[in-house]
Order: structure tokens, then C-alpha cells, then sequence
């Protein structure tokens, strides 16, 4: 019976115990001698045995069938390692028991069945922990489910967890599971920060995912966060998604490149090697840090320096503010001028034509009429040059980049994912790009290689929804600014008639008729032109201090961090929009000079310098600063984002309804003056509508602008700048970790934006003024109607 138990504990199959039910018993029927308590002693020993040959059996599995490298590196350790164990204790004892070894065999050669179970006991424990891992690894699931096993990431973690824990050999176990787990990790890792190549083996286990969806060769790569160990920081998984497509592109660059023009060849340093080979299991998150930075900054002094140089970056940025966020102040006036007079034409040409205060989007807009807008409006801002001026190189670069199209289309190369999806998911879902046309459209900018390493597609993404935001603002300011230019609505000068018909009764009585009919109107439209003042200056106040107060302010913040400027030499920025020549003036003065280029210096010297000009930190910074950006125009702030898309949409309606109001009493005016009659249309019956809808549209924008101010002040008692500056850390991805830490990293502060509290003083010192008294500040409920 010893040798049967042996051999059951080594994994083979014995008649002892009873496998076909799966009961930890022994038979009754082939072993009647024994006692109860020698069968109570056995059932330690099958559920010992049972416990080894399913042990064997699934870790086998995982490593034949497994995709990830790490679950077979750990399923393999267990055979290897610890069942192999296992089985040298089982060939101890037996050896023991055949040399007759008086800690085993009793006198007349009696070996006590409790010694043998004794030495064995320790193993259950064991054995139970080994099977819950690979149970972890396999759970128990049909047949359909069970390629849906662990991650390899996953893994690390309950191994790094179970190794806290009172039992030494548990705690030796796990240790010695996680170190085999973190070395076939560290594997993967090498390839990707020493070549820029995805493992090839087991890389849908790795962390750095290759997009499969693509329309060009160059591949495209982004982070699964489910596949991210928990000792790996966010700020360092994104430094090693940079590092690795860095190196990939200049890999295809050399690929695609003619000869003669190749990019420079990667340099395999030794520095590099060592990093990795320092870091020893189990790995710590700050050792691991360092090497990735120290990896990062030594590319950025070789190679990096030439492919993403300062310059480039800064003009990238530089469009991109002028621009998408409107710092140009022409191009955003050109662009609504040509979108309406668009607009203007298709309605002209729809049927819309005959009734068009009823809705304003009935009609629609062909799609080639779109990118004739923006083409239009670069030929106007081309226009707009002299002779004697230099050519404006931002401006080529403008129209070659952007393109306006309609939102949901593919238009060019997809571009790498970027490290802030929190970011996008933090934005109000309210959106603001159906205002320019009837159809959502967006304005993005092709970025092209390898400018795409630093400015990620969901950076684009965030500029186009800030830019359809801050355009909707100003269009808003722009057609109610339009009202004034329309003097007949303002003011009339009534012809006299002069003699002989200014003498007679008739002619005197016309004229006064005409006269009174005017006042008339004058007094209709007080409180009209009462609405119209107030909305204009409530939206001049928030356009100025998005434009001015946050948006250039925040980009000076940040030019000047990315060329060290001082502040005190910083130009003052504006809070308003600037234009073509403000630019150019900024630019020549903020140029950068090529020996604050980064060069290839050793990397003690170059360590404080690259700290700022690493392309991986100006990432980090760029992020931050969209960060800061979204989260001071209160784009994350729900109710104020959908009080503001209902207030310009009604401004819209108001503004319209003004318009036509004026062409119906100047048809009325030429049918009751001038004899022109149209047979067809009802001016007096349509002037009556016209009237009754444009005071119901008047309440909702004086409804709205009380709802506006008031959210306002809801953001003002709710915010605060610690939780500002909280908000800002964790919409950033990374952020909990201390920057500044890092080697030769510059820890990058976004600028903190006035508070709400500077608007809301500005709104309330202009109704004051406006003399509309205190209640126009809580939403101008003392304007005269």
C-alpha cells in the first residue's frame, strides 16, 4: 500500500482512491481491511494526489495553448519548479523508506502511516495556493469561454498581492512566481524600448497595442490600460509608448526612405542595456521610472533632437492656437462671413426661401460647399496682404493643414491615439459644431509625420471641439453686432415732401403719418435693441475673457516654459483676439535661436537642457495645458455648456427674425409709399407673426442670459483653486506621480486662469453702468420691455 500511495502522490492513476467520483476517499470494496481511521488518514493523501495530477495537467495546458507569454512563463515555473519539487520529496521519503531510515521505518520494519502523511502535510497547503493561481489563470468556464482567460498583467498583480501574507512558503512561492512573471515581462518590454517592435511572442498580452485599423503602411500603436501592471505608472507607460514609437518611425523611415536621404540609424547604446539590466525583480516603480526617463532623455539627445526639433514643435503649436483657437481674429471673422453668406445662398435657392423664420435649418448644404468656405476664407486673408509685406508662412502652412469638413467622416490618416482619454470623456457631451453650418462640422488639422508622435489625434480632437466653442461665441458677437449696421431699424429720416405738396393738407398729413408710423416702431423695437445691448455685452465680456484671460494667457504660459523665457521679458498678451501682424510681431520676437536647439552632448551635460526641450516632456506639458484649457472654459461643466448652445441658438433665431422683421416693413413701406404691391404675400399678416415670435424668441434669450449668469455663479461657489489645481492633476494622465523627480524632467505647472469671480464682477459693473440696476446681474430682469 506504500507503493501505491507514492505513486498516487507522484500524479499516476491508482486503484487506492476512487478518481471516477471525484471524492477524496479511499474504495471500500477493493481495501475492506482498512480501519476508519487509516481511511481518514488516506484522505489528506488522494486530495494531495488528486491536487498534483490536476496541477500537471492544466499548467501543461496554459503552456501549450496560452497567448500569454507570462501565464505560460508562470505555468511553467509551477511544473518546473515547485511540482518538480514535489516530486523529490516523494523520491526522498521513498528512498528513505527503502534504506530503512529510522525517522521513517519502526521496529519490524513498520512504516507508521501518519509519518508518511506527516511529511506530506506541509503540501496542502501549497498545493491548494498553486491550483488557485492556476485556477486564476484558467478559471473553470465552458468550452466557449475559456480562451478568455487572465492577462498577463493581471497576473503580476495577484502574485505581487498573495505574496503579503503570513506563511513563509507561501510568501517564497509567490515571490518566485512573480520574479518568473516580471522577467518574461521585462522580455517584451526590452524589445519595445531597445528596438521599437512588439514582441513576437505573446504581444496581444502587451501593453502597447498596434492599431489594426489603418489606411496607410506606417503603423499606428496606443495603450491598453486593462494590460498595464499596477506597479507601472501612467506618466511611465506613456513614456515607453513614446520611447517605442519613436523608435518604430525612424525604423520605417529608414525602410522608405531614398538613399542618400536617410534618417539617422539608431544607435543600440550600452547605457540603455544597463538600465534594463538593472532593474531586478521584483521591479519598483520608481527604479522603473528612472530607467525609462534616463532611456527617454539619452534618445532625445541622439536621435530625437533631429526628428522633433524645437522649432517644429513651437510652430505647430503656435498654428494651432492662432487658429483652431481663434488667436488670429481675422480668420475667425472671415470664416462666419463666408459660412453665412453660404448659408444665405442655399436658403435663397431651397424652398425654404419663402418662410424662413419658421426654422432655419430646413435646408441643407452640399457638401463641396463646406471646404468652399474655408477656401474662400483663405483667399480673403491672403487678400488682406501687401505687396511690401513679407510672406506669411503661417498662413501657407494654415491652408495646407486645416480642412473643415463634416464631423464623422475619415478625412486622411488616422493618427496615434492619445494618452488622455479621461481627458474627452471628462467633456461636456453638448456640442457646438452644428452652429457654423446647419450639419455638424468640424475644423481639424492634418499633423503630419513624425509631428504626430507629439500631437496625438485626440489632441486634435480637443482642439476642434474648443475651437466649433469659442466660434459659436463669436459668431454670436458678430450677428448681433451686425443689427447696428442696419440703420433703418435704429433711426429713419422721413423725406418732407417739397412744394407744392408739402403746402397742401394731404401732403402734411402724409408726412406726419409717416412720421408717427416710424415712432411707432422706434418704441416697439426699444426693448429689442434693450435685449440685443445686453446679450451683446454679456457675450463680449465671456468671449474676452475665454479669449484673453484664459486661452492667450495660457498659451504665453506656456511658450515661455518651452524657450525659458522669463516672464519679465514675455510680451503682454492681449484679451483679444490678435491678428496677422500682432503674430508675426510676437513670432520675430519669440524666435528661437538654433543653438537653444538640442544637440548630442553627453548626457550629464545635456541633462538640465533636455529637460525642457525633451519632446516626451513638451508631450506632458501639451497635455497639461489642454487640460487647464478645458477645464477654465467651463467645457466640463454640463450645465453651463448646455445653457450656452441654447442661448446661441436662440440668439441665432433672434437675429434672424430681426433681419426679416426689416425686410417685411420695407416691402410694407414700398406697398403703402411707393404703390409697389405684391399680390401674393400678406406683409401686415407676416409682420404680426414676425412680431409675436420675436418677443417669445426676446423672453427665452433674457431667460437664457439669466440662466447663463446664473450657472456662472454656481461655478463660482462650487470652484476653488485647490480643486482647480486637483482637477487638473487628475484629468491629466500621470499626474500622481512627482515630475520632478525624474531625471532632467522640468515639472510643467498649466497657468491658473482668473477665477469666475473676475467675469461675474465685469458683467455686474456693466449692468450697472448699463443702468439696467442690480437685478440685470442675476439675469437682467430689470430690462425695460
Amino acid at each position: 500500500m506504500l507503493h501505491e500511495i507514492l505513486l498516487s502522490l507522484s500524479g499516476q492513476p491508482s486503484p487506492l482512491f476512487n478518481t471516477k467520483k471525484g471524492e477524496n476517499a479511499v474504495t471500500q470494496d477493493d481495501f475492506p481491511l482498512l480501519s476508519p481511521p487509516e481511511k481518514a488518514i488516506l484522505a489528506s493523501v488522494a486530495h494531495l494526489s488528486r491536487l498534483h495530477a490536476q496541477l500537471r495537467k492544466h499548467a501543461s495546458d496554459i503552456s501549450s495553448t496560452s497567448p500569454s507569454v507570462i501565464c505560460c512563463s508562470v505555468s511553467t515555473s509551477i511544473v518546473g519548479t515547485h511540482l518538480g519539487e514535489f516530486q523529490k520529496k516523494i523520491l526522498e521519503v521513498e528512498r528513505a523508506i527503502i534504506a530503512e531510515d529510522s525517522g521513517y521505518v519502526g521496529g519490524y520494519g513498520i512504516v507508521p502511516l501518519s509519518t508518511i502523511v506527516g511529511e506530506f502535510a506541509p503540501w496542502t497547503r501549497r498545493m491548494e495556493w498553486l491550483w488557485a493561481v492556476i485556477r486564476f489563470i484558467q478559471p473553470e468556464r465552458n468550452s466557449t469561454e475559456r480562451l478568455h482567460g487572465s492577462t498577463g498583467a493581471a497576473l503580476i498583480d495577484h502574485l505581487r498581492t498573495e505574496a503579503q501574507t503570513g506563511y513563509l512558503d507561501i510568501k517564497e512561492m509567490a515571490v518566485e512566481l512573480a520574479t518568473s512573471a516580471e522577467k518574461a515581462w521585462m522580455k517584451q518590454l526590452s524589445m519595445w524600448l531597445l528596438y521599437g517592435k512588439l514582441p513576437i511572442y505573446g504581444k496581444e498580452d502587451f501593453f502597447i497595442q498596434e492599431d489594426t485599423e489603418k489606411e496607410n503602411e506606417e503603423a499606428q500603436f496606443s495603450i491598453n490600460a486593462r494590460l498595464l501592471p499596477n506597479f507601472v505608472t501612467a506618466q511611465t507607460a506613456g513614456s515607453i509608448l513614446f520611447i517605442g514609437k519613436s523608435l518604430n518611425h525612424i525604423r520605417a523611415e529608414r525602410k522608405t526612405s531614398i538613399a542618400g536621404n536617410s534618417t539617422t540609424p539608431v544607435t543600440l547604446y550600452r547605457e540603455h542595456i544597463e538600465q534594463l539590466a538593472s532593474l531586478k525583480p521584483p521591479i519598483s516603480p520608481s527604479k522603473l521610472t528612472t530607467a525609462v526617463d534616463c532611456i527617454r532623455l539619452s534618445l532625445s539627445q541622439s536621435t530625437l533632437s533631429k526628428l522633433l526639433p524645437l522649432p517644429k514643435i513651437l510652430e505647430i503649436l503656435t498654428l494651432l492656437h492662432n487658429f483652431l483657437l481663434l488667436g488670429r481674429g481675422e480668420f475667425a471673422v472671415a470664416l462666419v462671413t463666408h459660412a453665412d453668406s453660404r448659408i444665405e445662398e442655399s436658403r435663397r435657392r431651397g424652398p425654404s426661401a419663402t418662410r424662413p423664420l419658421e426654422k432655419l435649418d430646413v435646408f441643407t448644404i452640399k457638401e463641396g460647399e463646406i471646404p468652399a468656405a474655408l477656401a474662400e476664407t483663405w483667399a480673403e486673408l491672403f487678400s488682406l496682404q501687401k505687396e511690401e509685406d513679407p510672406a506669411d508662412e503661417e498662413l501657407e502652412l494654415a491652408r495646407e493643414l486645416l480642412c473643415l469638413s463634416i464631423n464623422g467622416r475619415k478625412s486622411g490618416r488616422p493618427m496615434t491615439p492619445a494618452q488622455t482619454p479621461n481627458l474627452i470623456s471628462r467633456i461636456s457631451k453638448v456640442s457646438f459644431e452644428d452652429l457654423l453650418f446647419p450639419m455638424p462640422t468640424k475644423l481639424a488639422a492634418h499633423i503630419r509625420t513624425p509631428l504626430d508622435l507629439f500631437i496625438s489625434g485626440s489632441d486634435i480632437a480637443i482642439y476642434s471641439k474648443i475651437h466649433s466653442y469659442l466660434l459659436g461665441i463669436r459668431r454670436a458677437q458678430i450677428r448681433l453686432g451686425d443689427l447696428w449696421k442696419r440703420t433703418p431699424l435704429r433711426r429713419n429720416y422721413p423725406t418732407p415732401w417739397g412744394p407744392p405738396r408739402s403746402s397742401s393738407m394731404f401732403g402734411q398729413a402724409k408726412l406726419k403719418a409717416r412720421r408717427d408710423r416710424d415712432n411707432i416702431r422706434v418704441r416697439q423695437m426699444r426693448h429689442i435693441w434693450a435685449t440685443a445691448s445686453a446679450c451683446l455685452f454679456m457675450l463680449s465680456e465671456i468671449g474676452g475673457f475665454f479669449q484673453g484671460d484664459v486661452v492667450n494667457e495660457s498659451w504665453q504660459h506656456l511658450r515661455q516654459w518651452i524657450e525659458g523665457c522669463s516672464s519679465s521679458t514675455a510680451l503682454a498678451p492681449g484679451s483679444r483676439p490678435g491678428t496677422a501682424s500682432s503674430s508675426r510681431l510676437h513670432q520675430s520676437s519669440k524666435t528661437v535661436s538654433p543653438d537653444r536647439v538640442p544637440t548630442r552632448d553627453s548626457f550629464e551635460s545635456g541633462q538640465q537642457t533636455m529637460g525642457r526641450h525633451d519632446p516626451e516632456a513638451l508631450t506632458v506639458a501639451h497635455h497639461r495645458h489642454l487640460s487647464s484649457l478645458v477645464q477654465s472654459l467651463f467645457l466640463t461643466e454640463l450645465p453651463f455648456t448646455s445653457t450656452m448652445r441654447g442661448l446661441l441658438t436662440n440668439i441665432d433665431l433672434f437675429a434672424a427674425l430681426v433681419i426679416r422683421l426689416e425686410n417685411i416693413q420695407r416691402n410694407m413701406d414700398l406697398e403703402t409709399d411707393e404703390g409697389v404691391e405684391d399680390a401674393l404675400i400678406d406683409y401686415a399678416h407676416e409682420e404680426s407673426e414676425v412680431w409675436e415670435e420675436l418677443r417669445a424668441t426676446r423672453n427665452d434669450v433674457e431667460v437664457g442670459i439669466k440662466n447663463l449668469i446664473g450657472s456662472l455663479r454656481d461655478i463660482d461657489d462650487n470652484r476653488s483653486g485647490e480643486v482647480l489645481a486637483t482637477n487638473i492633476g487628475q484629468m491629466w494622465v500621470g499626474s500622481g506621480r512627482d515630475d520632478s523627480t525624474s531625471p532632467g524632467f522640468s515639472h510643467y505647472v498649466p497657468h491658473k486662469a482668473a477665477g469666475v469671480d473676475r467675469l461675474l464682477m465685469k458683467l455686474d459693473f456693466g449692468s450697472f453702468r448699463s443702468g439696467f440696476g442690480p437685478e440685470t446681474s442675476a439675469g437682467f430682469a430689470g430690462m425695460p420691455r
